[in-house]
């Protein structure tokens, strides 16, 4: 999801490497596709290795999932006309709730797993090395769901984003097992009401400049995503407390923590995630019966049907305003709504965070989150002020604000445009030939053609023959609407989703799977499970064991 500035950032750092990569990956997909192609030359051995997944350079990054299918192809004229009956029809100012809830999925869900994409995808080698290394087996972010996102390459070599604590003896201070936390400035209170919201510990740690110090800068893109991954720094920290309580020693405090961090994030994911955008079951079916699609000799890839397509599902659930907490809702009284623009402001990524602006270095107090209008945790007393924020369905209906992007004009300013032709641009195959093949192992009844065609939208892609043969990204949302109601992902998608997230716990030769038997084992609602909502009261609860309810609300009611 981009942020408002990165058009005027393109030429700066992180930035323009990032979009670079993105156009070299692009290339080096429809090179592979060429090179894979009936008659086509022998390949040079560099770019034969880039199309082995796991093959003996290790993880190719990106790679096919479904390698013999032909490229779907269409105009930048036709994308751009569908992309923009991609957009949802209903009013800016749609009251909360919408009708195009979804209730199935609150919509802190929307943005945890954005951080989940941002913990196995980082593209940010500059053009000219993307080039050079097509295998894309160095420089980018491993596969797996390792939190390197949150721990960088550990307490070592990124001692920066870890606390210090006093030496023993009172004597100076030492690095601590324990990650770096920010603090909220503090701001200015409600209309009704006299006063600041004080100072909190719910930032990020952030540089002079007001940089985040985090393993990965696209988690301050926006506020939402900034808070999932502060709340999983306190989680690492909570754990740390957890087990020195239990008798770790000292030299040990670091590793186990990280460990027992991860594991219940990977059966998180799993279970909370991936199968809120299936079905319940559907994690310990693939686990059973084995991966029919997502195949890997020795280490994990990331297929571009997921990466590009299936797992872009999450840009239809975005809304176009939340009720943040108390102060920035929509009911009287308030200061402001919490719009999307407002939620990319309010980081240094993609807003206006700075030390450059005398008192907006850090995030001001008064939108520290309200865990409890985006997760399934239990509400005030008093709802009268209350609104709960469920993510919209996946469907090919997007936000207005995501079709219009800062600093783009054009059809390059509508997310829908880019991302239908980032599918033509990598040669990915259309929905129909992916559930063709999908049918030669697994039995399930595909969307017909009248079903793409159903509505405004689908009325649309007929026009343009994309009902008969459709872009993958845009069938795997219609297929969500038409067979799960909007609430979840259809087989197609729902395979690709699946398959890929357990073969990347697979993969990893430490992760959870790699005990037998393994369940989580902190404190739950349901012992021997872990969800966000377990994480959200466990984080809370250390915070202040005494009043947990501050940690999941901490400015108040």
């Amino acid at each position: 999801m981009a942020g408002p500035n990165l058009r005027k950032r393109i030429g700066h750092g992180f930035v323009s490497r990032q979009v670079f990569a993105e156009k070299a990956i692009e290339q080096v997909a429809m090179a592979a596709k060429t090179a894979a192609a009936p008659g086509a030359k022998k390949a040079k051995a560099g770019a034969a290795a880039a199309i082995v997944p796991g093959g003996k350079l290790g993880a190719g990054f990106f790679d096919f999932m479904f390698k013999n299918l032909p490229a779907f192809t269409a105009s930048d004229a036709d994308l751009d006309t569908l992309a923009k009956a991609m957009k949802d029809p209903a009013p800016v100012d749609q009251p909360n709730p919408d009708p195009h809830d979804n209730k199935k999925i609150p919509s802190g869900f929307t943005y945890l797993g954005q951080f989940v994409d941002h913990d196995i995808t980082l593209d940010m080698t500059p053009l000219s090395l993307a080039l050079a290394d097509p295998g894309m087996v160095k420089n980018f972010r491993s596969p797996s769901l390792d939190l390197d996102c949150v721990y960088g390459a550990g307490p070592g070599p990124h001692r920066f984003l870890f606390a210090r604590e006093p030496a023993p003896g009172g004597s100076g201070a030492v690095d601590s097992p324990k990650l770096l936390i920010g603090t909220a400035q503090a701001s200015q209170e409600n209309s009704d009401r006299v006063g600041q919201v004080p100072e909190l510990p719910n930032d990020l740690p952030r540089n002079m400049q007001g940089v985040a110090l985090i393993g990965d800068h696209r988690n301050d893109e926006n506020l939402l995503v900034a808070q999932i991954h502060l709340a999983f720094l306190k989680f690492h920290n909570a754990v740390i407390d957890h087990l020195k309580a239990k008798g770790v020693p000292d030299d040990k405090l670091f590793e186990d923590a990280a460990r027992t961090v991860r594991w219940h994030y990977q059966w998180l994911v799993l279970h909370d995630w991936v199968e809120r955008l299936t079905e319940k079951g559907f994690v310990a079916k693939i686990l059973q019966e084995g991966r029919k699609f997502y195949r890997f000799k020795t280490k994990p890839f990331m297929p571009w049907e997921f990466s590009a397509a299936a797992y872009r599902m999450g840009h239809s659930m975005v809304r176009e305003k939340y009720s943040h907490n108390r102060i920035f809702r929509t009911p009287n009284p308030h200061l402001a709504e919490a719009r999307l623009a407002t939620l990319f402001r309010f980081s240094n990524l993609s807003g206006s965070l700075s030390s450059s602006v005398p008192g907006q270095g850090t995030l001001p107090s008064n939108w520290v989150i309200d865990w409890r209008r985006f997760f399934e945790l239990p509400p005030p007393a008093n709802t009268a002020q209350f609104e709960f924020n469920f993510s919209h369905q996946i469907d090919p209906l997007l936000t207005d604000a995501l079709h219009k992007l800062p600093g783009a004009t054009g059809p390059e300013a509508s997310l829908a445009f880019r991302n239908l032709k980032r599918g033509v641009r990598l040669g990915l195959p259309s929905g129909q030939a992916v559930a063709k093949e999908m049918r030669k192992k697994i039995t399930f009844t595909p969307i017909t053609a009248d079903e793409i065609a159903s509505g405004p939208d689908g009325a649309v892609a007929k026009s343009l023959n994309f009902h008969t043969n459709t872009p993958l990204w845009y069938y795997i949302l219609k297929e969500a609407q038409v067979k799960g109601g909007g609430e979840r992902l259809g087989p197609v998608g729902a395979r690709i989703v699946g398959e890929v997230f357990v073969g990347l716990v697979q993969g990893d030769e430490e992760s959870f799977l790699s005990k037998p038997g393994w369940k989580p084992d902190l404190p739950a609602a349901k012992p021997g499970t872990f969800f966000m909502t377990d994480l959200l009261k466990f984080v809370a609860k250390a915070a202040d064991p005494a009043n947990p309810d501050k940690g999941l609300n901490p400015i108040g009611d």
